[in-house]
């Protein structure tokens, strides 16, 4: 269960949200300038609230009124950008186990194979980051994100750079993620159809929130 209420403000834009998430994916869905990407910076602690509270499972990622701020690798939350942002000088076994290297193994829940397996990705194990296509790349990215394994799993727009061809090819596999891996995920895109297709609740972002 995530538990957000939360007041950001920086320069003109003001965002104010209240939300219990409690569905396997949430899609949030809305326009360009609503504030779906800086909600996930927020929730992931890139950013922090001017006021309010994050809790994670029961977990106070922040809270004003306490001074609790968790820094980003204390809250167990992965996130997956439209780019990918994989390191470019490693090759793509060595970009998946990034995160995997820094997870305490009491809390690895999901092995290297089976994530190499769901995402099908064993023929571009050996393969350097700049020799992968665009959908490679988000194969690799979200298998690295799943081997942190985290609590919660941030998708930002991560289609939205692919071409209609790669978007259909990513998709079953978002799918699968959901269907087979147990992590709650919240998908943002600005793409309708993107968003029903994954999500089991749909959330719209508007004018409300600043």
């Amino acid at each position: 269960m995530l538990e957000i209420d939360i007041h950001f403000q920086r320069g003109d834009f003001e965002l104010n949200f209240k939300e219990h998430f409690g569905e396997p994916v949430v899609g949030l869905f809305g326009a360009s300038g609503v504030g779906k990407s800086t909600l996930l910076s927020l929730i992931a602690g890139f950013l922090s609230p001017s006021a309010g509270l994050i809790k994670l499972d029961g977990v106070v990622l922040f809270d004003s009124n306490q001074s609790i701020n968790l820094a980003p690798h204390q809250r167990r939350i992965a996130t997956v950008f439209q780019d990918g942002r994989l390191f470019p000088h490693l090759n793509v076994k060595d970009n998946l186990l990034y995160g995997f290297k820094f997870t305490p193994e009491a809390d690895r829940h999901i092995d290297f194979s089976s994530v190499v397996a769901l995402l099908d990705i064993e023929g571009l194990i050996l393969k350097r980051a700049h020799e992968l296509s665009g959908g490679e790349a988000q194969r690799v990215a979200l298998g690295r994100a799943l081997l942190m394994s985290p609590k919660l799993l941030l998708l930002d727009e991560p289609l939205s750079s692919l071409d209609v061809r790669l978007k259909q090819q990513i998709l079953p596999f978002l799918k699968r993620i959901k269907d087979e891996v147990n992590i709650p995920m919240i998908y943002v895109s600005h793409d309708i159809q993107e968003v029903n297709f994954i999500s089991d609740r749909v959330c719209q972002l508007g004018d409300q929130l600043g």
